[in-house]
């Protein structure tokens, strides 16, 4: 159907969690209006001496955000990728951040991936995608 919002699967974060997500949440919506050199700038600064994030870290931090935002959980990858990957970071990981573009029809993606592959995404959907930026753990 057309004009449908769909939403990203969301799972219950226990009630600890929940501060640093709601921040990394907020922290995401003022960064998604940054030029994207300088976002990836900013990226790359929080990148920084964290250690490579593994699946289940990754996926942990993306379902906590999706939990905390319908917003997040809906059409705004950009600001979904960010708040995972900054999340990632509060415990000391980072994911390798990414964007990308297609052009039969045009559309712009952001997501997070390890080790290549995509996180809570459709994989299959991504392969349509050419990377055009990514910041991966520093």
């Amino acid at each position: 159907m057309s004009g449908q919002l769909i939403l990203e699967p969301s799972t219950t974060v226990p009630w600890h969690q929940r501060p640093a997500a709601l921040v990394t949440v907020a922290t995401a919506r003022l960064l998604a209006h940054l030029s994207p050199r300088r976002l990836r700038q900013v990226l790359e600064l929080a990148s920084r001496g964290a250690r490579p994030a593994n699946l289940p870290q990754a996926l942990q931090a993306r379902n906590a955000v999706v939990s905390v935002s319908v917003a997040i959980a809906g059409p705004r990858c950009l600001e979904r990728s960010v708040a995972t990957a900054l999340l990632c970071r509060l415990h000391g990981t980072w994911p390798q951040w990414c964007t990308g573009v297609t052009t039969q029809p045009f559309a712009a993606h952001a997501w997070i991936a390890v080790d290549g592959n995509p996180v809570g995404e459709d994989p299959d959907a991504i392969t349509d995608f050419h990377l055009v930026m990514s910041v991966p753990a520093g």
